[in-house]
C-alpha cells in the first residue's frame, strides 16, 4: 500500500513481551541491541525486524499495565525505498489510463436501493479490472420514474430530480470504496424551480466536481421543460485532464475545441438516444472531436425498453472508445466498441504519452495549424 500510494513509510509502537525475564540485566536500549544480535528471542522484536521495521526510538508508558513489556515499548519504523517527493501538484498523473465503460440496461426497479445495487455491481465489475474510470450513460437512473408514469411527464421528470443527491453521495462513496474515479452519466437536477440536467465527476480522492449539459435538445425542451447549462470547463484527475459533454453537446465542435484549449486529454460523453439515427449523430461528431482535438473520446450509452416510462420507451446504443487517426492509433480512429445494444462493460487502455507525441510529431498537426489568424473560438460567458 505505501509503495502504491507513494507514501513515506510505516510507523507504529510494538510491545517488548519478553523484556520483564531480562529487566534486571539490560536497559531497554541494551535489550533491543541483543534482540538485533540475536542474542536474545522477543517474538514482536524479532518478527518486525526481519520484515524491514527497525527501532526509532524506546517509548515509556506506552501501554499501562504491560508488565511483560515493564511499560516499555518501541517506536518502529519502515521506509519505503521507492518514496518520490510529490510535485507542487497534488496529483501523480498516470500515463496508461484504463477506462470502465458501462453500457446500461434499462429495465424496471423497485426503487432507488434496487438501482444503486446494479450501479455498485457495474462499478465492482470494473474497479475488479482495475479501471481508472468507470463511466455511466445519461439518464441511467430513468426507470425510477415509472413510478410516477400517472403524472405528466414534466411533473414525471421533477420527481426523479429528487433522488440526483442521494445518487450523487452513494456513487461519492463507491469511488473511494472502489478506487476508481467514476463519471456519473447524467440526471435530472432542480437548482431552484430550474431544471437542469447535470452529471457528477466523482473522483477516487472523495472531492465531487459538477458539469452540465449545454445544449438541450428541442424534445428536452418541450417535454420536460429542461434549461440549457451555461458551466463548461475541463477536470484535473490523477489520469490527466478530462472534459465531459452530455450527448447532444458532442455535436457542437466549439465546446470541445475550449476544452481542448485548456489541456484536455480525454473526452467522455454519456448519451441516450433512441435511435440508429440519433446514435450516428452522437457517434460520428465523437470520433471528429477525437481527431480534431487529438484527444481520446469515450462515449456511453443505454440499451433496452421502459415502455412504463413516458419520453423513455426505446433506447439504442453501442458503447464506444475513439482515438486520433495516425500511425500511433488504430487506423479507422477506432481503440474498442461493444456490442450493438446489448448489457455490457468495455475496458480500454489509453496512452496519453502518444497524444503528446501527436501534437509534436503527428503526420497533421489538427491543432497547431489551425489558421488563428482567420478564426477563432472564444468563451462570451466566462
Amino acid at each position: 500500500m505505501c509503495e502504491s500510494l507513494n507514501l513515506k513509510g510505516v510507523v507504529f509502537g510494538g510491545r517488548m513481551p519478553n523484556y520483564h525475564k531480562v529487566q534486571d540485566q539490560y536497559t531497554p536500549k541494551e535489550y533491543i541491541n541483543c534482540v538485533k544480535q540475536k542474542k536474545l528471542h522477543d517474538p514482536v522484536l524479532n518478527f518486525q525486524i526481519s520484515n524491514d521495521f527497525h527501532p526509532v526510538r524506546v517509548i515509556k508508558g506506552y501501554l499501562k499495565g504491560d508488565d511483560d513489556s515493564a511499560d516499555y515499548a518501541v517506536l518502529m519504523e519502515w521506509d519505503n525505498i521507492y518514496y518520490t517527493k510529490p510535485t507542487k501538484s497534488p496529483l501523480t498523473v498516470k500515463t496508461i489510463v484504463r477506462l470502465g465503460l458501462i453500457q446500461w440496461q434499462m429495465r424496471p426497479y423497485d426503487g432507488l436501493d434496487q438501482l444503486m445495487q446494479q450501479v455498485e455491481y457495474f462499478i465492482d465489475s470494473v474497479s475488479g479490472y482495475r479501471c481508472d474510470f468507470a463511466v455511466f450513460p445519461e439518464f441511467f437512473n430513468a426507470p425510477l420514474m415509472a413510478k410516477f408514469n400517472h403524472l405528466k411527464e414534466s411533473e414525471a421528470i421533477r420527481e426523479l430530480a429528487k433522488f440526483t443527491d442521494e445518487i450523487k453521495r452513494r456513487m461519492s462513496e463507491f469511488s473511494i470504496s472502489y478506487n476508481i474515479n467514476i463519471i456519473s452519466g447524467s440526471m435530472p437536477e432542480l437548482v431552484g424551480d430550474t431544471l437542469y440536467n447535470v452529471g457528477y465527476l466523482c473522483r477516487r480522492d472523495g472531492s465531487v466536481e459538477r458539469y452540465e449539459k449545454i445544449h438541450v435538445t428541442p424534445d428536452e425542451a418541450k417535454v420536460w421543460g429542461m434549461q440549457k447549462g451555461t458551466y463548461l470547463k475541463t477536470f484535473d484527475t490523477d489520469c490527466g485532464k478530462i472534459g465531459i459533454l452530455i450527448c447532444y453537446d458532442s455535436e457542437f465542435p466549439e465546446l470541445s475545441r475550449l476544452l481542448a484549449d485548456e489541456g484536455m486529454d480525454i473526452l467522455f460523453v454519456p448519451f441516450l438516444t433512441d435511435t440508429q439515427n440519433g446514435y450516428s449523430r452522437v457517434r460520428l461528431c465523437s470520433q471528429a472531436r477525437a481527431v480534431e482535438n487529438e484527444c481520446y473520446v469515450a462515449i456511453s450509452g443505454s440499451v433496452g425498453n421502459l415502455p412504463n416510462v413516458e419520453n423513455m420507451d426505446i433506447q439504442y446504443a453501442q458503447s464506444a472508445v475513439f482515438t486520433p487517426c495516425d500511425f500511433a492509433f488504430p487506423s479507422n480512429g477506432i481503440k474498442a466498441e461493444a456490442t450493438t445494444n446489448t448489457e455490457m462493460i468495455l475496458v480500454a487502455d489509453v496512452d496519453i504519452s502518444l497524444l503528446r507525441e501527436l501534437h509534436s510529431f503527428g503526420a497533421v498537426k489538427n491543432l497547431k495549424d489551425r489558421r488563428k489568424d482567420l478564426y477563432d473560438v472564444i468563451r462570451v460567458n466566462l
